[in-house]
C-alpha cells in the first residue's frame, strides 16, 4: 500500500527552507554544505540508498547549463562584454554558482523524491542519533 502524498507546494516551501521534507522542522544542514545523515526532529535517513544524491547533481548541473546556455549567447551577439572576459565571467559563474545552489538542490531532490515516492512515517525513537555520533555527509 502506498503512503498518501503531501501537498507539492508544502514540500516546495520546506524545499526552499532547507528542512525536511518529512515533519518540516529538522534543519538539512549543519553548515552550507554539511548536511545531517538523518532529521534532527524526526528521525528519517535522508539518503536512502547509495548514490542517491546523483540526481541533485544532474538538478544543480542543468540549472547551472541553462543559465550560462541562455545567458552567454545574449551577452556574446549583444557585444555586451569582450569575448575574454565573457569567458571569465562565465568560467566564474560555472564554478561558485553550483556550490551556492548545492543546498537547495539536495533540498528539492528530497522534496520531489518524498512527492513522487513517499516514506512511511518514522517511528518515534531516539532522533538525535547522528548528532550524538556526529556523522554528517
Amino acid at each position: 500500500m502506498s503512503q498518501p502524498r503531501q501537498p507539492l507546494l508544502h514540500l516546495i516551501s520546506r524545499s526552499l527552507r532547507r528542512r525536511c521534507p518529512l515533519c518540516g522542522e529538522g534543519r538539512l544542514f549543519r553548515l552550507w554544505l554539511r548536511m545531517h545523515l538523518t532529521c534532527p526532529k524526526c528521525g528519517v535517513t535522508f539518503a536512502r540508498e547509495p548514490g542517491y544524491f546523483m540526481g541533485s547533481v544532474y538538478l544543480n548541473y542543468g540549472l547551472t547549463a541553462a543559465i550560462v546556455a541562455g545567458v552567454y549567447p545574449i551577452c556574446l551577439f549583444q557585444q555586451l562584454l569582450p569575448q575574454n572576459v565573457l569567458l571569465t565571467v562565465g568560467l566564474i559563474f560555472c564554478v561558485v554558482f553550483p556550490v551556492l545552489v548545492f543546498p537547495f538542490a539536495r533540498s528539492f531532490w528530497l522534496g520531489f523524491d518524498e512527492y513522487f515516492d513517499p516514506r512511511p512515517p518514522v517511528p518515534s525513537g531516539d532522533s538525535d542519533a547522528d548528532e550524538q555520533s556526529g556523522n554528517t555527509t
